[in-house]
């Protein structure tokens, strides 16, 4: 993959980095819509790769959407304070999730129990939520071309700033 197109702010990385809330949508070439939310989510290079992880099972249509199209939208939210992000990419790329995504997908578990019970639901909830066998879980891996704040308020709908040379 090559390097990411837009620069995404600190502050909105470490939030993603952290393990927020993770809805992932695409469409098919008919522009219908297909939405799943993740089970769990991986920020490597600074942003420059994201990696979500989505249940087999549940997410039929959005796979099928994402592998005829190569588009993704990704929207990262910080439950508490809807303090969210939204990135975009046209290439995604999916996988099966490996032994080696366990440690981020424990992570993003952990990380969910603690930002859902700031919003009153116990660890049960998050854990049934969440809680996936690995054989059950897709990798969907793309470099973000596009990224928007999505913060209810004046700047909602915000383009992030692109890196010298990108194309929106």
């Amino acid at each position: 993959m090559t390097a990411a197109a837009v620069t995404l702010p600190a502050d909105f990385l470490a939030m993603m980095d952290r393990g927020v809330s993770v809805i992932v949508s695409s469409a098919g070439l008919d522009l219908r819509p297909s939405v799943m939310r993740a089970v769990g989510s991986r920020i490597e290079a600074g942003g420059g790769q994201i990696t979500v992880y989505v249940s087999r099972q549940q997410s039929g249509q959005l796979l099928q959407d994402i592998a005829s199209t190569g588009r993704i939208a990704v929207v990262f939210c910080e439950p508490s304070t809807h303090r969210t992000v939204q990135v975009k990419a046209r290439q995604a790329q999916i996988r099966c999730a490996e032994p080696s995504d366990e440690p981020a997908l424990a992570r993003y578990l952990e990380s969910m129990i603690h930002e859902i019970s700031l919003v009153g639901h116990s660890s049960r909830f998050t854990r049934a939520m969440l809680n996936q066998q690995l054989d059950d879980v897709v990798a969907i891996s793309f470099v973000p071309a596009d990224a928007f704040d999505q913060t209810p308020g004046p700047q909602a709908g915000a383009r992030l700033h692109h890196s010298a040379g990108a194309n929106p």
